[in-house]
């Protein structure tokens, strides 16, 4: 059996086991097997093999004399590998970096441009890397800090809007029913619909149950969650509910009290007693354990 014919017939997998001892002698024979492996490595999408192999070949090529014929099966598997290895690097590359928080947990993440991040609990955050000299942009679901570095335009993508900035100081917030953006250094641009607003140090955009609530400026230095502390001023009750359940992986039953009262108080993250009572004795309620949930009553 000729040369070419054993090596069409291990690229169809139909050697016999004489054939394969034939096969196995031949001088290319490791380099071959080399080459075979390394395709295992990509998974490229179905293509026409001997129309991938005509497209590279050059006329000078097509007129060869019939004793190099035996590098057609070669060049398939050539432009296979090339087909493949053009893919992977295109899959791999556009594959955006993710970082999620699970409950009672915080994480700080360096951008590729040194701006910096700071993920609350529950909270996710996605970029591409690859993408990010020419697109300054992440999405954030849950809340997060940024301090970011000075260059092109960077924004924020939420599920309730965008914030859009140069380089400054602020805090995303997202959650179920509230959309949050406080600024404490330079300016931010929200977009929320159909509304533009232009935030300074001091000022707040907030929106609760679908409706912007006006706030008076504060001039905070950083949230408070970053210094493992949660504050809130004049929100409902279930704000601060959701907030501790996600700070203490516990589950609160306030089925016998009214959750939609407007509360101002704040609660430390280190602990847990402390931090009940800095909810309920302004409140006027009182709170009973239960293994992992924990009963709001009224006092």
């Amino acid at each position: 059996m000729t040369r070419e014919e054993l090596l069409q017939k291990w690229l169809d997998h139909s050697l016999t086991p004489k054939e394969l001892e034939a096969f196995k002698k031949l001088e290319d024979y490791e380099e071959l097997t080399k080459m075979n492996a390394a395709l295992q490595y990509f998974k490229a999408p179905d293509v026409d093999v001997e129309a991938a192999y005509n497209a590279i070949q050059t006329p000078k090529q097509k007129e060869a004399p019939k004793s190099t014929s035996w590098f057609k099966p070669l060049l398939r598997i050539a432009a296979i590998l090339a087909i493949g290895f053009g893919t992977y690097v295109y899959t791999t590359s556009s594959n955006p970096t993710t970082i999620e928080t699970e409950i009672a947990a915080k994480t700080s993440v360096k951008l590729p441009d040194t701006s910096a991040v700071q993920l609350n609990a529950v909270s996710s955050l996605v970029y591409n890397e690859d993408s990010w000299d020419e697109n300054r942009e992440v999405n954030l679901t849950g809340e997060a800090y940024f301090k970011v570095a000075k260059g092109a335009t960077f924004s924020v993508v939420t599920d309730a809007g965008i914030v859009t900035v140069l380089g400054t100081e602020f805090n995303v917030k997202q959650r179920k029913n509230l959309f949050e953006v406080f600024c404490y250094e330079g300016s931010v641009k929200v977009h929320h619909k159909n509304t533009n607003i232009v935030l300074k140090p001091g000022q707040r955009f907030l929106i609760l149950d679908g409706k912007q609530i006006h706030n008076e400026k504060e001039m905070l230095k950083e949230p408070s969650w970053i210094r493992n502390e949660s504050s809130f001023k004049s929100l409902p009750l279930r704000e601060v509910i959701q907030e501790f359940e996600r700070q203490y992986n516990v589950t609160i039953d306030a089925s016998n009290v009214d959750t939609a009262q407007i509360v101002t108080c704040g609660f430390t993250h280190t602990n847990m007693d402390m931090a009940l009572q800095s909810i309920t004795i302004p409140s006027q309620l009182k709170y009973q354990k239960n293994q992992n949930t924990i009963i709001l009553k009224r006092d």
